[in-house]
């Protein structure tokens, strides 16, 4: 297998595909339609010497996939808005379009902006509380029982585990979901497909894996494995500057998780695989096997950013 640069996600009824600053959204529509908006998204830091420095480049990575994850699942969610608006709300459509143009725009694209950043904000905010300020305040319930601070450490990563993975899987359960996660095994098996020197076939997608190490599960499963190195040997006695270090030291266990992610998506090392096992374990939630359909959805994403064949031709 070869490193091919290319990265992606599942969203409403399609996949999107990134390859360096370009990245390309397709969607199936309700009329089966596959529609297919490709765009540049340059990142949150313009200088290449910083954003590539290590630790710190997981940290923008992480920001922006979150950004543009959000607004591709936004363009992807607008199709079906669209078929479930009611006739009232399509005439109010299309009297504002008959507004200034470029006004129209300016303004739509302020309150896109807006959007975006408030529900990232909400989602980092939510997602702090649920996974990194709870266990920690379960944990210390055990204190009145438990003297040792290593078993504490220790239990309170076991009860991230056990929140997180419950989370996967109970949404798993819902059907919109699964078929996001139907999508999201389109867009590995797309993947693992060209590197592995084969050609972008449906027939070809359909025989590969849908577990890959870089995929944004691994990631935030490594995410909390490392959180509980890391809360075992920093240690201080008072109870906020414990709580208030937790959250300071997200963006470095962010970063450092992803420079793992990023070495396993380029190393066959035995040492890296055996590491790599528990994020493609719990993939097998967070992926279904899709329909030929979803993977000429996947397909047509990936040839809107990245040249397979020459590619292919390279490798073999």
């Amino acid at each position: 297998m070869r490193y091919s640069g290319i990265g992606g996600q599942a969203v409403m009824e399609g996949v999107m595909m990134k390859n360096q600053e370009k990245y390309a959204v397709a969607v199936r529509k309700p009329d089966q339609e596959i529609v297919v908006e490709t765009s540049v998204y340059e990142g949150i830091v313009k200088n290449k010497n910083i954003r590539n420095m290590p630790i710190l480049r997981g940290v923008f990575s992480f920001i922006e996939s979150l950004t543009l994850g959000m607004k591709t699942l936004t363009f992807s969610a607008s199709f079906f808005e669209e078929e479930e608006e009611a006739p009232k709300k399509r005439r109010e459509k299309k009297e504002r379009r008959a507004l200034n143009e470029e006004e129209r725009q300016r303004r739509e694209k302020r309150q896109e902006n807006a959007m975006m950043g408030g529900t990232v904000a909400l989602s980092v905010v939510l997602a702090v509380a649920i996974f990194m300020i709870l266990p920690y305040y379960i944990s210390v319930f055990f204190q009145r029982f438990i003297a040792s601070q290593t078993v504490i450490a220790l239990l309170e990563g076991v009860v991230r585990l056990v929140i997180f993975i419950g989370y996967v899987a109970a949404i798993s359960l819902m059907p919109d979901i699964r078929r996001v996660y139907m999508y999201h095994g389109a867009e590995h098996k797309c993947i693992n497909c060209i590197e592995h020197g084969l050609d972008l076939t449906v027939e070809n997608v359909r025989g590969s894996s849908r577990q890959h190490k870089r995929c944004g599960t691994s990631f935030l499963l490594i995410v909390m494995l490392i959180s509980i190195v890391f809360f075992m040997f920093i240690r201080v006695d008072n109870g906020v500057l414990r709580l208030l270090l937790r959250i300071l030291l997200i963006p470095v266990i962010a970063g450092v998780s992803y420079e793992f992610i990023r070495l396993a998506g380029r190393s066959d090392n035995v040492f890296v695989n055996i590491l790599s096992k528990p994020g493609l374990w719990l993939q097998k939630l967070t992926t279904r096997e899709p329909d030929d359909a979803m993977i000429e959805v996947g397909i047509a994403s990936v040839e809107a950013v990245f040249d397979w064949k020459s590619y292919v031709e390279e490798i073999r």
